[in-house]
């Protein structure tokens, strides 16, 4: 028995040499509008040992004879099959093969992570969040920045304020001295303000 299988695997190597052997080539790609490439593609010829796979680019190239049925398969495509017709002539074949989508519908399911709300919150306050030492140095970083706009400010808010209480102080005095119920004690007290003669000559200096 096993001597008759061997004669018929010859005789049958015989006669595929003695065909036309042909050099199929091509690309895969998605039946869709997208025309995307399929990499990765297992190719093989019915009825006989040969095979290979396609290239990441989705380009595929097989030798066959006329006749020949070559199979694609591929993982999330249907099956597709591409016959080398027995009347071809020439050694070589240029083939553009599109594969559809393979579309599984699955029930809906909805996924809890914890069965009550209670339980998502009781979670979230055992967390622990470990602090990096990149999050001390922006830390660092962020109190740096704060301290710079400060001193480009000039004057904090307390010192702004006190400022702004000693200039009314200091308005309410001029104005009990300069502005008196007579003329003389307006002009006693203007020429006695060391800061009016201050204000004097700073004028005069800068004419």
């Amino acid at each position: 028995m096993k001597h008759y299988l061997a004669l018929a695997s010859a005789l049958l190597t015989l006669a595929v040499g003695a065909q036309n052997v042909v050099q199929v080539s091509g690309i895969l790609l998605t039946s869709d509008t997208s025309l995307q490439t399929i990499p990765n593609a297992r190719l093989w010829i019915s009825g006989r040992p040969t095979t290979t796979t396609s290239g990441d680019d989705g380009f595929f190239s097989i030798t066959a004879v006329p006749g020949d049925s070559i199979r694609f398969r591929r993982l999330g495509f249907e099956d597709e099959r591409l016959w080398v017709s027995d009347s071809l002539n020439g050694t070589s074949y240029l083939a553009t093969v599109y594969m559809r989508w393979n579309s599984v519908e699955l029930d809906e399911v909805t996924l809890y992570p914890w069965p009550r709300p209670e339980d998502l919150n009781r979670e979230l306050l055992r967390m622990k969040i470990e602090t990096t030492e990149r999050d001390v140095a922006l830390q660092n970083l962020a109190i740096q920045a704060l301290k710079e706009k400060a001193s480009l400010m000039g004057m904090s808010s307390n010192e702004m304020q006190r400022y702004i209480i000693q200039a009314q102080e200091q308005q309410l005095y001029n104005a009990g001295r300069f502005y008196g119920n007579n003329g003389a004690t307006a002009i006693l007290g203007r020429l006695s303000n060391p800061f009016a003669w201050a204000q004097f000559f700073e004028s005069l200096k800068k004419r």
